[in-house]
């Protein structure tokens, strides 16, 4: 039987690489954006983002997932029930609450997003190699499975 040897994990170079891929990929959404000629806010699409992968949630939560002022997400839940991208329904823990809900044509919007933005970026990787984009791959998959938004954000500001 062999043993796989661990190397002590450098913890200044997690924190570099890890720094550094948030601001790759922030840098790689702005551009899919502004490629597209998308006019949609960014809260939007992370709004429905957040409801797609957590679930129905009170307004001042979404707001907090979100990253916006509750008056923000007031306007911003406002605009999505309008264009019938967000429902508001009972919240069965207090009758004078609402929670907020992703529809089904919320959620076809936010696919239809994420397609023309990784459309718009097909031309700038069509030339990556097949290990390269093994490596883009595994580290999706890494990041995926390292990334729970309610617990990840909750041990987080814990662990401040």
């Amino acid at each position: 039987m062999t043993e796989t040897l661990h190397t002590p994990l450098d913890t200044a170079q997690l924190r570099h690489t890890l720094g550094d891929l948030v601001v790759a990929s922030h840098r790689l959404a702005r551009l899919a954006a502004r490629v597209t000629g998308s006019t949609e806010s960014p809260a939007t699409w992370r709004t429905l983002s957040v409801l797609q992968s957590v679930g129905a949630m009170r307004l001042g939560e979404l707001a907090s997932q979100s990253r916006v002022s509750q008056p923000t997400m007031t306007k911003l839940v406002r605009n999505l029930v309008d264009s019938e991208w967000v429902k508001r329904i009972a919240d069965v823990d207090d009758a004078r609450a609402w929670q907020i809900a992703i529809t089904p044509k919320g959620a076809a919007a936010l696919q239809d997003w994420r397609d023309t933005l990784s459309a718009a970026l097909v031309p700038m990787f069509a030339d990556l190699r097949d290990d390269e984009l093994a490596a883009m791959q595994a580290t999706v998959e890494i990041i995926a499975s390292r990334v729970d938004l309610s617990a990840a954000t909750s041990a987080a500001v814990d662990g401040r």
